[in-house]
């Protein structure tokens, strides 16, 4: 027997369904429908989340709302919102400057300084950061009522800044941070020595030549224009006369055996190694239990026999400091309540990144 069921026309049902049928089908209707309208929504949400819009730069590098992309072809500066009065609450403002690749960028902040104070000499809530982006190591962070930071320059054609203000506090002047362009041949000198090879004397040849990496270098520096012949006549076949016999001997080629024992000594000698540290002695906080208690840090050591300054006492000195900020337990003793108070908490530790020979006269 068959129905034709009116409410659907020209669709005809043979054996009649039960009524459960007739109710359900519906709600299944309208459970799809509303399963592929949520996936469209939510596909949208995703893509928006996380391919944010860009505006691809003439320099290949990308700019989004969170980061703003300065191309620097001379001098500029750039400041935090209203200086040198208060700026915002609940802000964050990121730039990278960009320069060609045979400069970098040099950057000074203007005497007037002032963002929010720090907490345990840490800057957690309003500060300014220099980053390179290269190495994505940051190269400092600044708060509070201190005097203007120092002046830095980048390593590579790039360098990031980035600001930061809570909800809370807002303080004042400020930051304004002013930058320029610095050709890489006037930090990178080629060769420490003015006049030529054949006109130095003995003590100013000798500095020269200890300052240079490997064999083909020091051939290079002295004979610039047939540095290549004279590695070859250097590795040639010798004949060595040991009692009645002659032993033909090949020298290692290439200079490796020279070079890997320059690299051996000047492992040993003054450049930056891992030295672990205590943080409750290096940050003097007698009043609180970190976790790690202990954590490595890049400090300058070695000796320095093979120093180049003319000085009968040669000392080990950093060159170039950098602060970085590391992650770890706290742990404090909180007044009139039983137990202990955990947090975790960055801590600023002191890197050596370069080091240097330095006579205890200049020092001193």
């Amino acid at each position: 027997m068959c129905v034709v069921i009116q409410t659907i026309p020209s669709t005809a049902l043979c054996d009649r369904q039960p009524p459960l049928i007739q109710m359900i089908l519906p709600l299944l209707f309208l459970l799809a429908s509303l399963l592929q309208q949520y996936g469209s929504e939510a596909e949208s949400s995703h893509v928006s989340k996380f391919h944010p819009p860009s505006v691809k730069e003439q320099n290949g590098v990308h700019e989004s709302h969170q980061e703003k992309i300065i191309t620097v072809s001379g001098e500029g500066m750039l400041h935090s919102p209203d200086f040198p009065h208060t700026y915002p609450r609940s802000t964050v403002l990121v730039w990278r400057l960009v320069a060609t690749n045979n400069m970098k960028i040099q950057l000074s902040f203007d005497e007037k300084f002032g963002l929010e104070d720090p907490e345990d000499g840490i800057c957690k809530y309003d500060f300014v950061e220099i980053e390179d982006p290269t190495e994505k190591t940051v190269l400092g962070r600044w708060c509070g009522s201190q005097s203007a930071p120092a002046s830095h320059t980048s390593k590579g054609s790039q360098i990031r800044i980035r600001f930061i203000s809570d909800e809370y506090f807002p303080s004042e002047p400020g930051f304004c941070i002013r930058y320029s362009l610095l050709p890489v041949s006037v930090t990178e000198p080629e060769f420490p020595a003015v006049l030529p090879p054949a006109q130095q004397g003995i003590e100013e040849l000798s500095e020269a030549v200890a300052g240079l990496g490997s064999v083909e270098e020091v051939m290079k520096y002295l004979e610039p224009e047939r540095w290549q012949l004279d590695v070859e006549e250097l590795y040639k076949p010798t004949w060595h006369v040991l009692g009645k016999s002659f032993i033909h001997n090949k020298k290692a080629r290439g200079g490796a055996d020279l070079n890997l024992l320059r690299e051996e000594v000047r492992l040993y000698s003054c450049t930056p190694r891992n030295f672990s540290v205590s943080l409750r002695e290096e940050l003097k906080r007698t009043d609180a239990i970190f976790w790690p208690s202990c954590l490595l840090v890049k400090r300058c050591g070695g000796n320095c026999a093979c120093c180049s300054h003319r000085c009968f006492d040669c000392q080990c000195v950093p060159a170039r400091v950098t602060k970085k900020y590391h992650e770890v337990l706290l742990l404090k003793h909180r007044s009139g309540v039983r137990g202990l108070q955990k947090s975790m908490t960055d801590v600023l530790l002191e890197h050596h990144e370069e080091c240097a020979c330095v006579c205890k006269d200049d020092w001193d």
